[in-house]
Order: C-alpha cells, then sequence, then structure tokens
C-alpha cells in the first residue's frame, strides 16, 4: 500500500479531450516524493472510457436554449452534459483500499473545481483518517475558496515538486509539525484562519528528477494503437497576456536542459511506445537556439520511431522561421497550432499581446511550403471585445489556408482580465461557469454573439474539409429519412446557410431545426461568402 496517493478528479462537461488529459503534472510529484523516500501511487479516474450522461447544473442551465436538442450535423456543437470517469464513489474506495496516509487531489481548472472538491469529500468519507491536500492552478489562485471545504486539510500553491515531500515528512512528525515553512503552504490556524504562503517555485528544473510515468495508465491514453507522451520543457510564461494566469504569476520562466528532454523522450519511446508527443509548454519555440538544439536532437535520434509532435498550447508566430520550420517538419510535426489571439489591433493592445499578424501570414506560406497543417487561434466573447471584430477574424480565416481556431473568453483566476471582469462585475457568479462551453462572459459580445462566432467557425472549417463554398440554395426539407451520408447532408445545409443565413441541425431522427443564433453575424458572414470572398 502506498504512503501517499496522488488523485486526478473526473471531469463534469459536455466534451473531454483524453490526449490533453495525461497527469503529468502528477506524475512530476510523485517522482520528487519517491525520491525522498515515499511510496506513491496515481489514482487517475479519467483513464476509463466510462462515462454517462448527468443532469445540467442548475447554474448552467440558461445553456438548454443554446445546446438543448441534439445535433449530428458535421459542425455540431454540444447538447449532452456527461460525467467523464469513474464514479465519486469508486474514488472513494479506491482511497480507503490505498491506505494513504496523505491524498493529494489535482485541481487544476477552476471551472472543474467543484469535481475536485467533491473528491475531497467523498475520500474524506471513506478514508477518514488521511490527510487530504490540494494542487494546481485553481488553489494556487483561489486559496481561500478551496479551504472553504472542510474536507481539505490543506492547499499547496504553486509547484508541488518542492513542498510535496517537506509536507509528507511534517504530516508524518510525531511532535509539533512546522507547516509554516513549507513553501506553497496553506492550512488553518487554531483559530481557523488560514496561512497563506507564496507559490513554491523550483529554482532549478535540473535538480529534480524526471517524471514517474510508470505510474500512468498507458494504455488508456494510446493514439493509434502507440503510446502518446506528455512533456513539459519549460515552466512558466515571460509574456503579459491579459486573458493568461501563467506570465501574471510570480513563477520565472525556466527551461530544462536539452539532455533532460531528449531522456524523458526516450524513456516514452523504448518504454512505452509513444508515437505521439505533445509538448505542453507555454512557450516553446521562444528561444531558437535551445528549440533548434531539441529538433536536431529528437531528428538524430528517433528517426525510425516516427513520432508524430505537436504543440497544442500554441506557437508564438514571430519566433518560427524557415528554418525551425523545416527542422519542425524533419523532427516530426505535421501541424503548427499558432497563437494569434485577434486579427484586430485593437483587441491586441487590450491583450496586452504583441501583434503577430504579419508574423503569422509568414509562417502560414511557410508551412504550406513545406507541407504542413496550420490551425490558428483566436479568442472570442471576452470583456470590452466586439462581436464584429470576431466576425472580421472568421472572414480572416476563410481568405487563408488554416483551420480556424475559435476559443470562447473563459476567466482565469489570476489573470488581468479576471481581475477587471471582477471589478466590472461581470464574472460568473458560480466557477462551474468559467468554461469556453458555458459562454461565461455576456458584456460587449453577448453570449449568443459568442455562440454564434463558435458555430460560424465550425461551419467555416466544415467549408474547408469541402474545398470549396457551396452555392446557395433554398433549404424547405423539414425530415431527411435516410441519414447515411452526413458530409453530403452537411453541404446540404450549408447551401441553405448561404441562401438564407440560418444555421440548420439534424437530429437523430433526421429532423432539421434551426439553431438559436445572431441573425446580424449570420447574415454579415453568409453575405460576405456570398459576394465572392474566396475559401482559401
Amino acid at each position: 500500500m502506498p504512503d501517499i496517493l496522488l488523485i486526478q478528479p473526473p471531469v463534469r462537461d459536455f466534451y473531454f479531450t483524453a490526449k490533453r488529459s495525461i497527469p503529468y503534472g502528477l506524475a512530476c510529484i510523485a517522482a520528487s516524493l519517491i525520491r525522498a523516500g515515499f511510496s506513491t501511487d496515481i489514482f487517475d479516474a479519467l483513464a476509463t472510457a466510462k462515462s454517462r450522461i448527468t443532469p445540467l447544473p442548475d447554474e448552467l442551465s440558461y445553456l438548454t436554449e443554446y445546446y438543448g436538442k441534439a445535433d449530428i450535423s458535421p459542425f455540431a456543437l454540444f447538447h449532452h452534459f456527461r460525467h467523464f470517469g469513474y464514479s465519486f464513489e469508486h474514488i472513494g474506495k479506491m482511497a480507503r483500499e490505498s491506505g494513504a496516509f496523505l491524498v493529494g487531489i489535482s485541481s487544476l481548472f477552476t471551472a472543474y473545481s467543484n469535481e475536485a472538491i467533491r473528491t475531497a469529500q467523498v475520500v474524506r468519507k471513506f478514508h477518514p483518517n488521511c490527510q487530504i491536500v490540494l494542487g494546481g492552478h485553481h488553489p494556487t489562485a483561489l486559496p481561500e475558496a478551496a479551504m472553504e471545504c472542510d474536507a481539505v486539510d490543506f492547499v499547496i500553491r504553486g509547484e508541488g515538486e518542492v513542498s510535496m515531500p517537506m509536507l509528507a515528512s511534517a504530516v508524518l512528525n510525531s511532535g509539533t509539525p512546522d507547516f509554516a515553512s513549507i513553501p506553497g503552504i496553506v492550512f488553518r490556524r487554531k483559530d481557523d484562519s488560514l496561512h497563506i504562503s507564496e507559490p513554491a517555485m523550483m529554482e532549478d528544473l535540473g535538480d529534480y528528477p524526471p517524471p514517474a510515468t510508470h505510474l500512468i495508465r498507458h494504455v488508456f491514453y494510446q493514439r493509434k494503437k502507440r503510446g502518446s507522451a506528455v512533456i513539459v520543457s519549460s515552466r512558466g510564461c515571460p509574456m503579459k497576456c491579459t486573458y493568461c494566469s501563467v506570465g501574471a504569476s510570480s513563477l520565472t520562466y525556466r527551461r530544462r536542459s536539452v539532455a533532460s528532454v531528449i531522456q524523458e523522450i526516450d524513456h516514452a519511446v523504448t518504454r512505452y511506445d509513444a508515437g505521439f508527443l505533445d509538448f505542453e509548454d507555454e512557450n516553446l519555440s521562444l528561444n531558437r537556439k535551445w528549440f533548434m538544439e531539441l529538433l536536431y536532437e529528437i531528428r538524430t535520434r528517433f528517426s525510425e520511431s516516427k513520432l508524430e509532435l505537436r504543440a497544442m498550447n500554441g506557437l508564438f508566430p514571430p519566433s518560427l522561421d524557415e528554418e525551425m520550420i523545416q527542422m519542425m517538419k524533419a523532427a516530426g510535426f505535421k501541424t503548427l497550432n499558432l497563437s494569434l489571439g485577434s486579427t484586430s489591433a485593437d483587441q491586441l493592445r487590450k491583450f496586452q499581446r504583441p501583434d503577430v499578424r504579419n508574423a503569422v501570414d509568414r509562417v502560414i506560406s511557410i508551412a504550406e511550403k513545406h507541407g504542413l497543417e496550420v490551425v490558428c487561434y483566436v479568442i472570442a466573447g471576452a470583456p470590452g471585445q466586439k462581436a464584429e471584430d470576431s466576425l472580421r477574424d472568421l472572414l480572416w480565416f476563410a481568405r487563408t489556408r488554416v483551420l480556424a481556431g475559435i476559443s470562447v473568453f473563459y476567466p482565469s483566476p489570476g489573470s488581468a482580465d479576471f481581475e477587471n471582469a471582477a471589478k466590472q462585475g461581470i464574472l460568473p457568479p458560480h466557477f462551474s461557469m468559467m468554461r469556453s462551453s458555458a459562454l461565461p462572459i455576456s458584456h460587449t459580445t453577448t453570449r449568443l454573439e459568442s455562440l454564434t462566432i463558435l458555430r460560424l467557425g465550425r461551419i467555416l472549417n466544415f467549408m474547408k474539409s469541402l474545398g470549396k463554398i457551396p452555392d446557395p440554395s433554398p433549404f424547405a426539407e423539414k425530415h431527411i429519412p435516410d441519414i447515411c451520408d452526413r458530409k453530403e447532408i452537411g453541404r446540404h445545409l450549408i447551401s441553405g446557410f448561404l441562401h438564407d443565413a440560418k444555421i440548420r441541425g439534424l437530429t437523430p431522427d433526421g429532423d432539421i431545426f434551426e439553431h438559436k443564433v445572431s441573425g446580424g453575424l449570420a447574415r454579415g458572414f453568409a453575405e460576405s461568402l456570398r459576394n465572392g470572398l474566396p475559401l482559401f
């Protein structure tokens, strides 16, 4: 039985992306605990195909008017709200069977903090004698909120690799434990007031062991019958974008050595047959010399492994040049995920983000020359952002050979935009609303407009998959009895949209219905396409 059990809680949402849910952070913390002499295990409650439809929480009931009907069209959004992962009761039983004296629970995203708290409560119920600690971005940014739950004994703010071994030792101390000396610790004093420390930070990433990936359930995270792995080669970010909490934090930007990253990749490839590697760095390519050395080593050492590499958090376009992009392709990159933010110079200034529009155009041209796909990401629905600017973003995508990544803004605690939204009184009243799928902010861009931009982005990407814009034509069908060729049905629905700017869906029974959208945005988009705007 392990001394310490680390838990990744289940998720409740409309969708779940398994390849981005590998519990890498827990594996890093586990490695530090193991090196300190503590036996450690990870229970990943997401590492299962189990999911079930669950009622929409009361605070999200307003979404029924947007997602209320099942839609099986090829550009559909969401419908059923689901519990992804093992049940809370099963988690409680696993904690009890572990016998661990310390249970650590990951709470990465504020939108899913209720699931982390529920996990703590069920662990307390089934295993009452253990100590429970929450870590991750949510309790780091909002420690008081996390400590409102009586089942939570401690919060660790910042990087748990530093603090968890010290906390484990202090819990075992039979005398008077000196919790206050632990970096990043939050705990209740005897008078019930909170001791809150500044976030803990690893000064030198090379001082810490590689992640204990043997504790990850690799079978669940396979992709194309090969293993998948997450690599984090740096911590922090030097940029100060207003929507992001990473650059706003006190944790400085630090890189690992190329040798340590290569060693971790080699372990993933040789032990788990990893074929897909996602670098989850905030700014992977920022240091050109370091990144080029990393790419050279990957190409040289793993050319026979046929790796597919991605940087799904997004790449900073000005950091990429033709030589680097060629090297990325040689190393295994097939797709470049570019962080654009907006095509509006005014909105980029609001985001305190560099104007990368020219760099994006240059990178797209180079990528096309060398046969790489490109996905560009923009934000819609941020406080103070105009819906008309988001429409112009879509029309830019329509002229460009890239897929549109539309990210509906959500307030991230610790970011400048979160603080500004709080001051303006436009923050959602519940943590569970702070997710893109919940259309959390209704300000200068309304929820309905954000939803419309999101739907138009899906429609645009579907049209790109067709290779051309279908001809506009009236749409009169109310029912389609034979749903065999969804792509052809989608083409038919697009023709109707281009004719009358109505976005239609298709139920599993073959009924056609109209989605609720912003008529002005839908008409503006459809008219621009009808008036000869090239698809790419």
